[in-house]
């Protein structure tokens, strides 16, 4: 039997390529290999508040950015968290095994808690249960995640050992996957800082669903340096990560890059970057578009999703619920 793959992505924010290239594309490539399940997880979207119109309208754009993507509906099953009553129910009794130093000790939430001081949720507090519920559930082998989470992946582990040793082998013990190819796409504006979903500055991302012409005033405005040669040098932050960016869309060796732009200067470099991101976005776009112009269709793939892992769920769910004594 295939290994089983869970993932979550939440639908906040705008995808751009640093997601495409350190995970989707990854997630996609993969699929004849694992048994995949990928869920947009609403539940933790809302750890922050949201606007609800535009949540349900970005759980939609999520979910047919992923399909126009090359996830396959009948190899990988793609579902709303919030669908799926289980991930509540078994991040709830999870809480009740989890100490609340583990929890304390959440790098994620010490950062995020500090930019929202006293108005910062329990939620957001409780955000490493959730996720412990979502890759529990399914008894999950993978766990494809950035560096970032992959703290809450340990803790996942951590929650399973403590479960499983006074109730005897209940839970997996999933092991992340870390994509180093593409894992780190910097920020055009800052490349000392990962491209993120939340940041405001129109300048900062190449989102899955610019225009051609946003693309290229990105690419033109995209931080560089004073020198004038183009290789890839870690400690030349700005043109390394415009270089990361040209290869991971080529798949060019780095030698050849190099001398692709040998003697070339930066204006030449950035005009060529951006007609390869164009080009490599530009059936994911067309794909998009005629996705989401039937969301009913979009929504039958997610319901068909919810009802294929629902299964799964509600048996490990009933499962923990017999061994503590309730239900």
């Amino acid at each position: 039997m295939k290994k089983r793959v869970f993932s979550g992505i939440q639908p906040t924010g705008n995808i751009h390529i640093g997601n495409y290239l350190g995970a989707i594309r990854h997630w996609v490539a993969a699929q004849g290999e694992f048994e995949n399940i990928f869920s947009i997880v609403d539940l933790h979207a809302i750890t922050i508040p949201q606007n609800p119109k535009i949540l349900k309208t970005k759980i939609r754009e999520v979910s047919a950015l992923l399909f126009a993507a090359g996830i396959d509906p009948k190899q990988s099953a793609v579902f709303v968290q919030s669908n799926v009553t289980a991930h509540t129910e078994m991040a709830w009794i999870l809480n009740c095994f989890i100490p609340m130093g583990w929890m304390s000790g959440m790098t994620q939430f010490k950062e995020k808690s500090e930019k929202q001081k006293k108005e910062v949720s329990v939620g957001l507090f409780d955000y490493p249960a959730l996720m412990a519920a979502d890759i529990l559930l399914y008894k999950t082998d993978f766990v494809p995640v950035g560096h970032d989470q992959k703290q809450h992946v340990e803790l996942t582990r951590d929650v399973a050992q403590r479960f499983n040793s006074i109730y005897g082998d209940t839970f997996k013990f999933p092991e992340p996957i870390i994509n180093e190819i593409g894992a780190r796409i910097m920020g055009l504006d800052n490349p000392i800082k990962k491209m993120s979903k939340s940041e405001a500055l129109p300048i900062h991302a190449i989102n899955l669903l610019d225009s051609a012409d946003d693309i290229r005033s990105k690419i033109m405005k995209a931080t560089t340096d004073s020198d004038t040669e183009i290789v890839f040098d870690k400690n030349r932050k700005g043109i390394y990560n415009l270089l990361v960016i040209y290869e991971q869309f080529t798949s060019f060796k780095r030698a050849d890059i190099e001398t692709r732009f040998e003697g070339k200067g930066y204006a030449d470099f950035k005009k060529e970057l951006a007609d390869v991101i164009i080009e490599g976005l530009r059936h994911l776009q067309s794909r998009y578009l005629e996705l989401i112009i039937d969301p009913s269709y979009v929504d039958s793939l997610l319901k068909d999703g919810a009802s294929r892992v629902r299964p799964i769920a509600e048996k490990t769910l009933n499962e923990v619920k017999t061994k503590i004594g309730i239900g």
